[in-house]
């Protein structure tokens, strides 16, 4: 047998019981009564106190328990329980007062008397909290049945009794011309009884299905009641019956079988509860069937006993036993006709159904198979040709582990162990999904919904391989490139968070290779996208080939490719950094080779960027510090490896910071706006003045444009520092004018700012004419040249600001790749020379003939010049002899705050060295510009 088959054939255990010591407690008392009434009670005062007054109490306690359980309860069985407490109260009233005659006035019960009414009216609520505990037919027959039931163990019960006692009983008072009250008291003691009994049996296999173990605690009770009142009608015993004898313990129990039987309803309720709500599956009962399909039979046989009884013994058969049988008979027939016509009716409807259902499992698209508790497969439908291309008749008699893949298999196994261990009303189906040996021996991915059937099980299944097969492909989809097909940033993610938490957790030489190709933007803009495309697909197979097969290569995005190299395990810092590096420097030289896209030879480089693993790091740490040094490796010249060290970060934090507080600065208004004049060469007038601003930091501390620039890369917050910076040196160069000091301002600005859409040509117009200030004093200094920018939009943007006055200068030049195309194309008034020349003209000739060379290029185009960072005499004398017209820097004045600044205007010039001047190249006057260095030095204190 295989596993599955000894899984199936292993019993199941049943719960165990409850409420054992309440029944124990329950027997022991009824024991102690019937104890004591065997032994006479040990006085006749105590036995008639016990067999009157104890009978009584018992009586009362199950009145009480079912009134309060009756009360408390919501469900359709609580008029029941009322009806049974009246019942029980009934039955304490008339012991109560058959006390009072024999115990407390000693006097002989009368016949008949009160306590006859109170029994009298024992039964009838009792037979009619029968009906309400049986279970309603649904169905006009099924009504009509249970009325004839009723009658044939009624009438059959009445001929027997009438044969044995009742005629005897009903002769002698006629004999003895006993009173009508007297012949009918001794009568209606059996009937109500047979009447009971005729209840208790009919209802007996009727029962509802809710708080079975009350209602049958219930009907116990009342049918040992029953039983006891039967004996004690007897003419042998109720002539020498004594109360406080045996007879008494049948009342006493069945008086506390049915206060014990509210509190058995109570704990089922409770199970219920504790199960999950639901009733617990019962068992099917064939023997109590079977006494339910023998009752009319049984009742028949009793009713003939009782007129064969009659003839055995010579007596003439009573009219009363002729009709009663009658009856019995044609009811029996009566019946049986409508149990015939419902027979008939079910078998119809159950062939129907069976052709109904056998037409669905046999149409249907899904294979239903039945497996034996051995694991046999027992029944198979016709769908497995069409399904798993095999006969069902070949797979009948089959063990069904044999069709299940052998990887699978245990884990079936387990799946159907933990659902044959739950309870089936919490868990009445599992759901397993497979592989199953198809006829051409391939395997096929099917699920299948598990049910118990029989102690075996139930399979529905149906083939979802081509679902697989689409989920595989998705998930393949989700977790690839679409371009290349390598892992994609999630997957490599997830394959880093393995690499750092698997079995070489702790294993060093794990490293993240990030990858950036070095002119990718180029082959896009040049040849086109479809060919970088191809170059991408090419670098992704290159990069593939080239690692392990340990390793990952993935593609994050963009240009941007990623390795991860697995550790061997080895513990040397050095040797698993040379070997990781020369791993990295062989893919670098593997991308960096020409890639033939079309009929074109295309090169790019690649910057690499390496990070090992180290105790406790995260991937995301991990992937992050491998970005800085790609990073690293592009600002240090491209085309190289980098390894990752702990300064890149402190740099990374120490620059988010700054940047962090520079936002702050912006928000809070702690930026300064100073100047720096501009002075005639040859006079040493105050030609104008160089906007520049500064920060002072809540620390104190004063920081440069090129300190507090270098970190801003939030592009809106340097938006927002140059529309501060353009605005407020308008507004205080039109209060100078205002005040008497008309000279220009000029403001430093890139190329790209100005065609930003942050400063629109509209608002440098409005800003103008806001604050008054007049044509030609304000001058732009454009900063060289992005490549990224269009000279085409800056050169419409550039004459669309001198139409409006503004004069504009290009700053930085001598420096760039684009100064010889700007001077070619932009309409430029003013040439500013960078500090990077004036600072070496007095000691080096060539930077002496190139100064002078660029300035006989100003002078021949009829543009200003001013020389930038002039700090000493010696370059005051140098610029002047070559022809260069203005200069700022420390050899006449610093960045000047706005007091100290008027205080310079004021007096008008700066002092400038007295050696002869050479002849001027341009008309010195005055002049706009713009900022000056951005790389001063420090500002004296304000």
């Amino acid at each position: 047998m295989s596993a599955l088959g000894a899984l199936l054939a292993r019993p199941q255990v049943a719960g165990g019981r409850t409420g054992l010591l309440s029944q124990v407690l329950l027997a022991l008392v009824c024991a102690g009564y019937g104890v004591g009434a065997a032994t006479g009670w040990g006085s006749p005062e105590l036995a008639l106190f016990m067999g009157d007054f104890g009978l009584s109490v018992a009586a009362m306690i199950a009145a009480v328990s079912c009134f309060l359980y009756a009360r408390a309860s919501v469900s359709r069985l609580r008029p029941a329980w009322l009806l049974f407490s009246v019942s029980s109260l009934m039955a304490a009233g008339g012991n109560a007062i058959w006390g009072w005659y024999e115990v407390v006035l000693g006097l002989p019960v009368p016949t008949p008397s009160l306590a006859d009414l109170f029994f009298l009216c024992f039964a009838p609520p009792a037979i009619v909290g029968l009906l309400v505990l049986a279970k309603r037919p649904v169905t006009r027959a099924g009504w009509v049945c249970l009325a004839l039931d009723s009658w044939l163990i009624g009438g059959s019960l009445l001929t027997l009794s009438w044969s044995l006692a009742l005629a005897h009983t009903a002769q002698m008072a006629h004999v003895e011309d006993i009173s009508v009250a007297r012949a009918a008291l001794s009568l209606a003691y059996p009937l109500l009884d047979i009447v009971l009994v005729s209840m208790v049996l009919a209802l007996h296999f009727r029962r509802a299905n809710a708080n079975r173990s009350a209602v049958n605690t219930a009907i116990a009770a009342l049918a040992l009641t029953v039983l006891s009142d039967a004996v004690f009608t007897s003419p042998l015993l109720r002539s020498t019956y004594r109360s406080g004898e045996l007879l008494d313990a049948g009342w006493f129990a069945g008086s506390l079988l049915l206060a014990y039987a509210p509190w058995g309803a109570r704990r089922s309720a409770r199970n219920a509860e504790r199960s999950g709500g639901q009733p617990r599956a019962t068992t099917s009962r064939p023997i109590a069937g079977s006494l339910a399909a023998l009752t009319p039979y049984l009742a028949a046989a009793v009713c003939t006993l009782g007129i064969l009884y009659n003839v055995v013994e010579g007596r003439r058969v009573d009219q009363v036993v002729v009709l009663t049988g009658c009856t019995v008979v044609l009811a029996l027939v009566v019946r049986q006709g409508i149990m015939l016509l419902d027979n008939i009716s079910l078998t119809q409807e159950l062939a129907q159904k069976e052709n109904h259902f056998r037409s669905l499992v046999q149409g249907s698209s899904d294979v239903i198979m039945i497996a034996a508790p051995t694991g046999i497969l027992r029944y198979v439908s016709p769908a497995a040709a069409g399904v798993y291309g095999r006969d069902a008749e070949d797979l009948v008699g089959c063990e069904l582990a044999s069709i299940i893949h052998p990887d699978d298999l245990g884990r079936v196994v387990h799946e159907v162990r933990r659902f044959l261990a739950a309870p089936p009303h919490e868990e009445p189906t599992t759901r397993i999904e497979c592989r199953f040996r198809s006829g051409t021996g391939d395997w096929l991915n099917v699920e299948s919904t598990v049910n118990r059937h029989q102690g075996g099980l139930l399979l529905n299944s149906r083939d979802v391989t081509e679902r697989v097969r689409l989920q595989a492909q998705l998930q393949h989809n989700a977790e690839h490139d679409p371009l290349t097909d390598l892992p994609n940033r999630a997957l490599f993610t997830a394959r880093v968070r393995q690499a750092l938490g698997g079995r070489r957790s702790g294993d060093p030489g794990t490293a993240v290779l990030f990858i950036d190709l070095d002119g990718f933007k180029a082959v896009n803009d040049t040849i086109g996208h479809q060919a970088g495309d191809e170059l991408l697909i090419q670098a992704a197979r290159r990069l593939a080939d080239s690692v392990r097969a340990a390793d990952t290569a993935a593609r994050l995005g963009g240009d941007e490719f990623a390795a991860l190299i697995i550790g061997d395990g080895t513990r040397d810092q050095g040797a698993r950094e040379y070997q990781v590096h020369e791993i990295a420097d062989r893919l670098r030289l593997t991308l960096s080779q020409p890639y033939r896209i079309g009929a074109s030879e295309v090169r790019v480089a690649a910057s690499i960027g390496v990070a090992f693993a180290e105790p406790a790091i995260t991937p995301t740490d991990l992937m992050r510090n491998a970005d800085l040094a790609m990073y690293r490796a592009k600002a240090g010249g491209k085309d190289r490896v980098e390894l990752y060290a702990p300064q890149m970060q402190a740099d990374v934090v120490r620059r988010s910071e700054l940047a962090a507080r520079l936002r702050t600065a912006l928000r809070d208004g702690e930026f300064a706006l100073l100047h720096q004049p501009v002075v005639h060469l040859a006079s040493g007038s105050v030609a104008a003045v160089a906007a520049q601003a500064r920060w002072r930091s809540a620390q104190g501390i004063l920081f440069t444009p090129a300190e507090f620039l270098r970190v801003s890369d939030d592009s809106d917050r340097t938006a927002e520092l140059g529309r501060w910076l353009l605005e407020e040196a308008v507004e205080q160069a039109a209060e100078r004018a205002r005040a008497g000091h008309p000279v220009s301002v000029s403001v430093r600005l890139s190329a790209g700012r100005l065609l930003d859409k942050a400063l629109p040509f509209g608002s440098v117009e409005a800003l103008l004419t806001r604050h008054g200030l007049p044509s030609g004093a304000l001058m732009i200094e454009v900063a060289d040249s992005d490549p990224r920018v269009s000279f085409d939009d800056l050169e419409q943007r550039l004459v669309a600001l001198r139409r409006l006055g503004v004069r504009i200068a290009l700053d930085g030049f001598g420096s760039g790749y684009a100064a010889i195309n700007a001077l070619r194309r932009l309409p430029i008034d003013v040439l500013k020379l960078d500090r990077g020349l004036v600072e070496g003209v007095v000691e080096s000739a060539r930077l002496h003939k190139i100064t002078s060379g660029l300035l006989r290029i100003a002078c021949d185009l009829g543009m200003q010049s001013v020389a930038d960072g002039v700090d000493v005499p010696e370059q005051v004398l140098a610029l002047r002899a070559m022809g260069c017209t203005h200069g700022q820097g420390m050899a006449f004045s610093g960045p000047l705050d706005e007091y100290r600044l008027r205080r310079v205007l004021v007096r008008g010039q700066f002092p400038v060295p007295s050696a002869p001047a050479a002849r001027p190249v341009l008309a010195g006057g005055s002049i706009p510009l713009l900022t000056g260095s951005h790389a001063e030095t420090p500002v004296p204190p304000t």
